[in-house]
């Protein structure tokens, strides 16, 4: 059972000063005189009625109590449910090399990566998904999972220097089909973004694109980084770091390729806005099935209350004027 309008459970209180109110009422009303003995009443015994005075004021609290909890509204609820769910297990790559540390997408294309791509976890709550970084080396930042908090918790993680510098575009893909291989569901998703070309790792991009396609694993990929030159963060030779202009190379025929032969599709990403519409296009590619029946039955219950509490009212009015009349 559960009430439709619950605040009104909060009426309740109100009997408390009533009670309060009737024993103050009681007390004042009750007359006291002095007899030089009591003698003459020796032997007798009260009338039962005088031990059931306050009972019809037992009742009227009950009756208030039951009064308002029709007002409440109580209900029965029957609620059925059928979910059909089909996810789709995802790996996200993501390139941590010094390059996306470059500030033509804001902040900087790794945190703006980082940013585009806790939002699409946001928006896939029914999928297993796992998280791949790389630069000169790859591993598994987060195993698939579907507790989306303690994946957002480890993106947030990652930053620049977890790993070896370079761009190992070949070796991201492999770890992150590993991941997959074993994967049970019917769709199985590689995302990877990065911002160069390959020169780091013992596999090549196109090989790991094989293995991929070997295992019906299908790659996106994201080149991020704008058209030209790009504001990148430099050592300094008197120390510390200075902004410079370096030249944006990104393999796209490569990573064009890796997304043909995996049936996938290639994505240009030259703003942070450009990179969150990239994702909107694989979030809407990448729909999974869900089909949900419910069914909600409401059954009011308040009758027996409203009928227990004016039985209640009319046995109260009953009594006060016929066996409880004269009792003081």
């Amino acid at each position: 059972m559960e009430f439709l309008h619950p605040e009104y459970l909060y009426l309740l209180l109100l009997i408390i000063p009533l009670i309060v109110w009737y024993v103050l009422r009681l007390s004042k009303t009750q007359a006291s005189f002095k007899l030089a003995s009591t003698g003459a009443f020796r032997g007798m015994k009260p009338d039962f009625r005088v031990y059931m005075r306050h009972f019809p004021f037992v009742l009227r609290m009950i009756a208030i109590a039951l009064i308002i909890v029709v007002i409440a509204r109580p209900q029965s609820v029957d609620s059925w449910e059928e979910t059909e769910t089909q996810g789709i297990d995802i790996v996200m790559a993501l390139d941590v090399s010094s390059s996306m540390l470059a500030q033509d997408l804001q902040p900087d294309r790794l945190q703006a990566a980082k940013k585009v791509a806790a939002e699409f976890i946001t928006d896939r709550p029914n999928d297993n998904i796992g998280l791949v970084i790389f630069a000169g080396e790859s591993f598994t930042q987060c195993p698939l999972t579907t507790d989306h908090k303690v994946l957002l918790n480890l993106l947030n993680e990652i930053e620049f220097g977890m790993i070896e510098d370079g761009t190992a575009i070949g070796l991201g893909l492999a770890t992150s089909v590993n991941r997959l291989k074993d994967s049970q569901s019917d769709s199985r998703v590689v995302i990877l973004l990065t911002d160069g070309t390959n020169n780091s790792g013992q596999i090549a991009p196109l090989t790991a694109a094989d293995l991929a396609r070997s295992y019906g694993i299908r790659v996106y990929t994201v080149g991020a980084g704008t058209k030209g030159m790009a504001p990148t963060p430099v050592p300094s030779p008197y120390g510390g770091v200075r902004m410079q202009n370096m030249q944006v190379d990104i393999d796209e025929k490569t990573l064009t390729e890796i997304a043909a032969r995996t049936g996938g599709q290639y994505f240009r990403a030259q703003d942070t806005e450009g990179l969150r519409q990239v994702y909107e296009e694989i979030d809407e590619m990448e729909k999974y099935l869900i089909s949900v029946q419910n069914v909600t039955r409401r059954k009011e219950l308040f009758l027996p209350f409203a009928l227990a509490a004016l039985g209640l009212i009319l046995l109260e009015l009953l009594l006060r004027r016929t066996w409880l009349r004269n009792v003081p």
